[in-house]
């Protein structure tokens, strides 16, 4: 009996002192579990990087609102892509915001915007390429197509990616005046765009760039021509229905190729006053294309016209169009008379003999002598 109590006691005894023993063995595998998972953390973020955790985390965290970045560069660089889904209401709201302060707070250069108004194919690309080449800081380039044209301009021409929203336009309609503004307004997007010039897909420039450059910047008008037609195809065309708003007197005509700087581009797009009553009431035979700007600018800032175009055409072959060059008219005795001749103009309030600056009709067959006379040096550039 006594040795089966002892046995008895003993058992106990080793019972009670293996039950402290448990939490410890818990504790030790607790913190084991930790150091393994810390070893394969640390191996994970070491080869395969910790932002594709994070960014799991915070995508579903995203705010209820989007915040562009805040600096001054958000308002001064261009857009990234020409296309957007703005209407032409909203376009032309939006280009229509001005600085009041005069002056920039950073080092601006101001560039010149060259605005193609096309049906489609630029066959005289090749051309401009050569006349553009090493400016790229000072112009930018913005085409309006037909909206079906699919361009094929290669990556590395100064012309891809250059299309803007486009709608039909026609000849002689107030579309024609739309599709314009269109390019304007787009054009004002970019705040280093200081000045604008309206070209056709048959326009070719007469001087290098940096002449051309200088002599548009340095510019105290802009080149509108607006005239005072008195015969059947100027004031023949007026509809006195547009009174008192347009006054015969004021009534003006010129081409529809302008150069225009940037405070007068803003006031062409923020026109809501003239637009429906040339709509309305200049319609063929009254060509809203020669009327419309000559007319509306003539009234709101005649101060600042040059009251001539600085692109050449010929009208000597009589007919509705002017006349159009192909590759047998091309010669360096062709460009003597573009040049030269007695050409006699006013350039900022002085006597000039450089009057145009660019050129058209050319048709698509005239681009192989075209370079042939920049290769010569008779377009020098």
């Amino acid at each position: 009996m006594q040795s089966r109590g002892v046995a008895l006691e003993e058992g106990k005894e080793r019972s009670s002192q293996s039950k402290p023993l448990r939490p410890v063995r818990l504790l030790v595998l607790f913190f084991a579990i930790c150091v393994v998972f810390s070893v394969i953390s640390i191996y994970t973020v070491k080869h395969f990087g910790i932002e594709s955790a994070i960014t799991t985390v915070s995508s579903s965290l995203q705010p209820c609102y989007y915040e562009e970045p805040g600096g001054l560069d958000k308002w001064i660089r261009p857009p990234l892509s020409l296309m957007h889904n703005m209407s032409d209401k909203e376009l032309l709201w939006r280009a229509s915001f001005v600085p009041r302060i005069k002056g920039y707070p950073y080092p601006r250069v101001p560039k010149i915007a060259f605005m193609f108004l096309t049906k489609g194919p630029l066959p005289l690309a090749p051309l401009w390429e050569r006349f553009l080449k090493g400016h790229e800081m000072l112009y930018s380039i913005y085409i309006h197509s037909l909206p079906s044209y699919q361009p094929q301009f290669p990556p590395s021409s100064v012309f891809y990616n250059r299309q803007i929203p486009s709608q039909i336009s026609e000849w002689g309609r107030m579309s024609m005046c739309d599709a314009e503004r269109r390019l304007l307004a787009n054009a004002l997007l970019d705040i280093s765009n200081e000045w604008f010039i309206l070209l056709s897909e048959s326009c070719i420039p007469l001087y290098k760039f940096s002449f051309v450059y200088h002599y548009i910047m340095k510019s105290k008008h802009s080149f509108v021509g607006a005239f005072d037609d008195p015969g059947p195809y100027g004031r023949g065309r007026y509809n006195a229905n547009m009174a008192p708003l347009v006054n015969i007197t004021k009534w003006r005509k010129g081409s529809q190729w302008f150069e225009v700087n940037r405070k007068l581009a803003v006031t062409i797009v923020e026109d809501t006053t003239f637009h429906p009553i040339f709509e309305e009431y200049c319609r063929p035979a009254c060509y809203v294309d020669e009327h419309y700007f000559p007319t509306m600018l003539t009234i709101q800032a005649a101060n600042m016209l040059a009251n001539r175009s600085i692109t050449w055409v010929d009208w000597s072959r009589g007919g509705a169009h002017p006349a159009t060059f192909g590759r047998n008219d091309i010669t360096e005795e062709f460009f003597k008379r573009v040049h030269g001749g007695d050409h006699k103009c006013l350039y900022n309030n002085r006597n000039s003999s450089v009057c145009v600056l660019f050129a058209r009709k050319f048709a698509p067959s005239a681009l192989e002598p075209l370079l042939q006379m920049v290769d010569s040096k008779v377009l020098d550039y």
